[in-house]
Formats: C-alpha cells, structure tokens, sequence
C-alpha cells in the first residue's frame, strides 16, 4: 500500500459512499410503482364492489395520501433530504389541514348552537 504524501483513502471513498446515499437503488422505484398500483387497484376496487357511505370516503382518502405519501417520499426524494427542506414542504399542508380541521368542528358547533337557540324551523 504506497500512498501519495497528503493522500487519505479515507477522503477518496468519501464521494462514492456520499453519492450511493444520493439517490435510491432502482429496485425500490421499482416496488413503488408496484404499490401504487395496488393502491390505484384497491382505491377502485372501492368503486367496484359498490362501497357506500362514510366507509367509502374513508377508505378513498386513505389511498389516495398513502400514494401521495410515496410519491413525495420517494420520487421526490424527501427521504434522502435535509430536514429544513422536509419542514418547508410538508409543515404547510400540515397546518392549512390543522386549521381546516378546526373550522369543521367550530362550523359543527356554530351549527348546533343555532339549532339550539334558534330553533330548527326556517
């Protein structure tokens, strides 16, 4: 093993073992795209069977964040990202659904305090 004065193997694997972390195996785009199409297949199988109600919308929803969860983890590599970067994309979405949550429950209860109060004729 003669090494160079100055040269560290250690630094020079340093940019190989930097770029393998850099982007995921094409084996796991792979089984993404094999989940998001049983995802697609289960969130019509919905449809399909004819599934009515709340049960319908729940399970239609789930699907529907779940391939949207991949998508964003995966193809657009927040996985393999900083967390300031994770913080600005997803903190948004998560407080505009904190805020719409609590505008249903406070409409929820506006609406009961009328009925209440107000009476239910017109």
């Amino acid at each position: 093993m003669n090494h160079a004065p100055g040269h560290d193997v250690a630094h020079s694997e340093a940019p190989a073992l930097a770029h393998d972390h850099a982007s995921p195996p094409i084996a796991l785009y792979l089984k993404i795209w094999g989940l998001l199409f049983v995802l697609s297949a289960l969130s019509y199988a919905v449809d399909y069977f004819q599934v009515e109600g709340a049960l319908r919308w729940i399970l239609i929803i789930t699907f529907m964040l779940l391939k949207a969860g991949l998508i964003v983890a995966i193809f657009m590599h927040m996985a393999w990202e900083r967390m300031a970067l994770v913080y600005a994309i997803l903190v948004p979405p998560l407080a505009l659904g904190t805020l719409v949550y609590l505008m249903w429950v406070e409409a929820d209860y506006t609406f009961w305090t009328r009925i209440l109060f107000l009476g239910a004729g017109g």
